[in-house]
């Protein structure tokens, strides 16, 4: 498996169904990807997928993830609590372009409810293929660490 074009996938609920769409997308575009669930329209706790996610990015299975609920603002909120984790919720392709050139994010948060299914695919599109600007960002990026 080639990590650098491997994608971590998960949502609830609210969300599963732009995933699965998502998915395909990156599938499409020759990304692998690894659904981390939920596959239903069952109500379930979005920060068990958040946490998957993550670890498969944290064990380097894969080097970027996606995650969509009814927000987006959850999903950000429980990966943002892992600290190699830089999720940005981002609402159109802007925010997602500047996520990862100026914040180097490797998770993208999308809200399924706010979020048109066309701007989501532009979103991930663009996250996907935007490199990270690095320079002045470098200095930004380490102070996200607390100091010891």
């Amino acid at each position: 498996m080639n990590m650098d074009r491997t994608l971590a996938v998960g949502a609830d609920h609210a969300g599963y169904l732009l995933k699965d769409q998502l998915a395909q997308a990156a599938r499409d575009a020759g990304w692998t990807v690894i659904d981390c669930g939920t596959n239903t329209a069952t109500s379930c706790d979005y920060p068990d997928f958040a946490h998957a996610v993550c670890q498969r990015i944290e064990a380097g299975a894969a080097s970027f993830g996606l995650l969509v609920c009814g927000t987006g603002i959850g999903m950000a909120l429980a990966a943002n609590r892992h600290p190699t984790i830089r999720c940005a919720q981002a609402r159109d392709v802007t925010e997602a372009r500047l996520a990862r050139q100026h914040n180097n994010a490797n998770i993208l948060a999308l809200g399924a409810r706010l979020t048109g299914d066309a701007v989501a695919l532009d979103c991930l599109s663009t996250f996907l293929t935007t490199a990270y600007e690095g320079g002045r960002h470098d200095r930004r990026l380490a102070k996200l660490t607390p100091p010891a």
